[in-house]
């Protein structure tokens, strides 16, 4: 699941640090997509401070609720449909379509999220603005970050810019879309790109995603990290 549905399940969380631990695996690879961090290696370590634990609490709900989501029928059913109405949108691109349809699908549960008003974005903001630095440095040396200032410097940015605002308007998506996607291939868009796909993702919300609570409400019914 992309920020905003992790946050969700964190929503009424009161430590900065627990809804930061939710996000915290996707803000380091995005860092670094090489990094692969083991905090429960270090637990006698990181229990020992109540900010530093609340950090772990929060990292071990997104693992949990990445696996819940990713095994669903849910998400299998709707990455299925949704590569085969995206494969003639890209023709013409190296973008695998299955690949495209999963980030999706996750954008398209945030922008419902949005849409519907059931998570506070600003609130979300709030809580990485006000997590404890100090602590955060801590934690992020002890399962064996290296590079803090690169950290930093991105997590200043992804605050700052607040882009997640605007996954409230459906034709905002497609950009992140093909940006993620050039990660993994070299490409050019066109206008039309990003138009077709738009219309693929408006419909797509339309006449699919009526149901979206439920992935949520399954999640939440067999999460077993409920501390």
């Amino acid at each position: 699941m992309n920020f905003l549905s992790h946050f969700y399940f964190e929503r009424y969380a009161t430590q900065s640090e627990r809804v930061l631990g939710s996000l915290l695996p996707d803000l380091l690879k995005n860092v670094d997509k090489t990094y692969v961090f083991h905090p429960q290696r270090f637990e006698e370590e990181l229990f020992v401070q109540p900010l530093s634990l609340a950090i772990s609490e929060g990292w071990y709900r997104h693992v949990e609720v990445d696996k819940l989501f990713h095994s669903s029928e849910f998400f299998l059913e709707h990455c299925h449909v949704l590569r085969k109405k995206l494969e003639p949108v890209l023709k013409g691109l190296p973008i695998r379509a299955s690949f495209l349809a999963h980030i999706a699908i996750e954008l398209l549960l945030d922008h419902l999220l949005i849409k519907h008003e059931l998570v506070n974005v600003a609130r979300l903001y709030e809580h990485l603005e006000h997590v404890n630095r100090s602590a955060l440095t801590n934690y992020l040396s002890i399962i064996g970050v290296t590079d803090m200032d690169g950290f930093f410097k991105f997590y200043d940015r992804f605050i700052e810019s607040r882009y997640i605002f605007e996954y409230k308007d459906l034709s905002q998506i497609s950009k992140p879309l093909f940006n993620i996607s050039k990660r993994v291939w070299d490409f050019q868009t066109t206008p039309d790109y990003h138009q077709n796909l738009t219309e693929v993702l408006v419909e797509y919300e339309a006449e699919h995603l009526r149901n979206f609570k439920d992935i949520y409400v399954y999640i939440q019914d067999n999460m077993t990290y409920l501390s």
